[in-house]
């Protein structure tokens, strides 16, 4: 099967995955405003082996997603090889992504994410048993380093290995979402990694994304938490990189996008998909004048209409400060 990979041009700009946040209906958004590529939220490759339900609702897509690629989680290379012959066979996703970034502690306890990282043989395994199971691309997402444990040294361990792409979090595990990036160790990941790398952690605009990408020499950047009420930030950055001038925007389309992510949002889940609109309706109003002082209101949502009245409320009033 063909690696996807090779097909995009440089800079190669995705949404990260991020757990209860890049579903299906976040990634459509973000896919219509300028993201290249877009990831699953982190599916369990144990709950594959034991046929979750919720697991495969995770990883469904829309054609219109695509490049779209799932990433799995866990620590046993048996599961992973189930789970990626079934997302293979099942959902046909243009790639397969393994994580060794995450740090959240109910995943690092059970010696998956971030913690796979500090076991390289494990991690050797993990990574073959996914290759060997699948035709499509498989790539990773990681940490510079885990409790000693660092990205040169897994990538030396594992360099003989296909892996057709890099996402590097420029931090350690320690620091978790927060605090300087590691551009060097980015940089040196080059002389032992030579498919793409892109370079992730504390691009929260296009001036910084911009400046991730420069200053590490990556093929692209990740962007999670800077896309958050913002999926314009794809094209900002789009329009930095071609020399413009990233253009913000105007009240009457964040509204117009959120009132679509809800819509999204709810057809897919339900009361789930209403509850889970609560927040990103937070994130979307800090994007627009005045717009928090509709937060208590946003919290409190219940339907598709709740969500329209707020946003016919929050486009007509003088809002102010």
């Amino acid at each position: 099967m063909d690696n996807f990979w090779a097909t995009l041009k440089k800079p190669v700009l995705a949404l990260a995955p991020l757990s209860g946040i890049t579903d299906s209906a976040f990634r459509r958004i973000c896919k219509g405003f300028g993201a290249d590529v877009v990831y699953s939220e982190l599916a369990s490759s144990t709950a594959f082996a034991y046929l979750a339900q919720s697991t495969h609702d995770i990883v469904r897509f829309d054609p219109s997603e695509r490049p779209y690629v799932v990433q799995l989680f866990g620590n046993n290379p048996e599961h992973f090889a189930i789970a990626t012959r079934f997302v293979t066979r099942e959902f046909s996703p243009d790639g397969i992504d393994i994580n060794f970034g995450c740090p959240m502690a109910k995943v690092f306890k059970r010696g998956a994410g971030a913690a796979l990282m500090t076991d390289l043989p494990l991690a050797r395994e993990v990574i073959q048993s996914v290759i060997e199971n699948t035709p499509l691309p498989v790539s990773l997402k990681t940490r510079t380093s885990v409790k000693g444990s660092d990205l040169l040294s897994l990538l030396s361990y594992v360099e003989d290995l296909d892996i057709k792409a890099l996402m590097i979090h420029g931090r350690t595990y320690a620091q978790r979402f927060s605090g300087p990036n590691d551009i060097e160790t980015t940089r040196e990941a080059r002389t032992l990694f030579k498919g793409m790398i892109l370079a992730n952690g504390g691009a929260g605009n296009s001036t910084t994304a911009v400046e991730l990408i420069e200053k590490t020499g990556a093929d692209g950047v990740g962007i999670a938490r800077g896309a958050l009420g913002n999926p314009w930030i794809f094209d900002q950055l789009k329009a930095a990189l071609n020399g413009g001038l990233p253009v913000k925007p105007e009240r009457q389309d964040v509204l117009k996008t959120a009132l679509e992510h809800a819509r999204l949002l709810i057809e897919l889940k339900g009361r789930h998909g209403i509850i889970q609109m609560r927040k990103h309706l937070c994130w979307y109003l800090q994007q627009i004048r005045g717009g928090k002082k509709l937060k208590q209101t946003a919290v409190n949502i219940e339907s598709l209409d709740d969500v329209a009245a707020l946003v016919a409320r929050a486009a007509e009033q003088d809002l102010g400060g």
